[in-house]
């Protein structure tokens, strides 16, 4: 069934066509590179996966209840309109923000996919361009893997959200080849970790939890390839070029942070977009995922070395300044282990039934012959 058939709402052109602009750079230094981002070019041929097998898309799914949302974490819980509403409304309201959320997933893998093969493009140092092609494999699978979740097991489809939208546009149309880096590596990748890893240490479902596990191993590269990149590079930035950076870090968190709420699916059950966004904006367990939002971003970008006042004083205002200490590696660390173990409980599983099952035959042809 074409997406345009289960769009929640129009998503207006078929295509966004966004303007290019910058120079595509060929290396002809074939014999050198940087050892760390060899391995990790390495790791992200040796890592690739096949979203068609290595997830059982088996798993049934309900789509009034796809992620297991207690009734708390709905943003119109415990206002009239929540009071009012039957247990069918409820289920399709759970419906609409599952949809919503995996719709922001799908199209920011696909912006994430442009951006690496732009990065493939730009990118002046071949080690870089080698990795960002793996990178570029992963991403189409990502979108793939959830394109396909929101056909056949939501049925439901929201377009990209405006804010999104706009930080993917700028990203994509600045010149200097390592603002997809940023734009997209940290920013953008970083949120989506965020939220990806909520749900999936939240959710009692088991296709989703699969879904996001294996996507965030593959992610847990895409950041690390990042911070090396743009940890080399921002060391040979004067002070008024980091700043510009930092300017643009800090309008993309702003923008994230306030305007990444969900709000057309309140809009689509009939509540007025101020009201919606007041609802949001009051909303404990929004608040709280706001927050966590920046547990990736925020010790990202102190990493590579984007760390001034005014930056700094941006994260206080949003009470996520202390995130900068977080520990980056070891999180990264526990999404390649998690994914690991899930695999290692799946088909650790199905490799002892069918043992078991070789045995039972080879039992049942010994009983037969006697």
């Amino acid at each position: 069934m074409p997406t345009y058939d289960v769009y929640a709402k129009d998503p207006g052109d078929p295509l966004w066509q966004v303007p290019a602009s910058g120079a595509a750079r060929f290396s002809w230094e074939y014999d050198d590179g940087r050892d760390r981002l060899l391995a990790l070019y390495q790791k992200g041929k040796d890592k690739q996966w096949d979203g068609q097998k290595r997830i059982d898309w088996d798993l049934e799914v309900d789509p009034y209840d796809a992620l297991g949302t207690p009734d708390e974490a709905m943003t119109l819980y415990g206002t009239p309109y929540w009071a009012r509403m039957t247990d069918r409304d409820k289920g399709e309201l759970r419906q609409h923000f599952a949809s919503w959320q995996f719709s922001q997933f799908l199209h920011g893998e696909q912006g994430a996919m442009i951006c690496a093969a732009r990065i493939v493009e730009s990118v002046p140092d071949l080690d870089a361009k080698f990795y960002s092609a793996t990178q570029t494999m992963d991403e189409a699978r990502h979108a793939e893997i959830y394109g396909r979740f929101l056909h056949e097991k939501i049925g439901l489809v929201y377009p990209i959200n405006d804010n999104l939208q706009s930080l993917l546009g700028d990203t994509l149309r600045d010149s200097r080849w390592d603002m997809p880096y940023l734009g997209m590596q940290v920013l953008i990748e970083g949120l989506a970790l965020a939220a990806f890893g909520m749900i999936r240490d939240t959710t009692d479902k088991p296709l989703p939890k699969q879904i996001l596990a294996y996507v965030m191993q593959d992610e847990a590269r895409h950041v690390a390839f990042g911070r090396m990149a743009l940890r080399d590079y921002y060391k040979q930035l004067g002070d008024a070029e980091l700043r510009e950076r930092e300017e643009f870090v800090i309008e993309g968190c702003y923008l994230m942070r306030d305007r990444l709420r969900g709000v057309e699916v309140l809009e689509n059950f009939g509540i007025p977009k101020a009201e919606a966004e007041q609802l949001s904006e009051r909303s404990e367990f929004l608040q709280l995922f706001r927050r966590l939002l920046f547990s990736r971003i925020v010790p990202c970008v102190k990493d590579i070395g984007l760390w001034g006042k005014r930056l700094q004083q941006a994260y206080v205002d949003m009470g996520v300044l202390e995130m900068g200490d977080s520990n980056l590696d070891l999180l990264m660390a526990q999404d390649e282990e998690i994914a690991e173990k899930l695999d290692a409980e799946r088909f650790g599983v199905e490799e002892r039934e069918r043992v078991a099952e070789v045995e039972q035959a080879i039992e049942a042809g010994r009983r037969t012959a006697g």
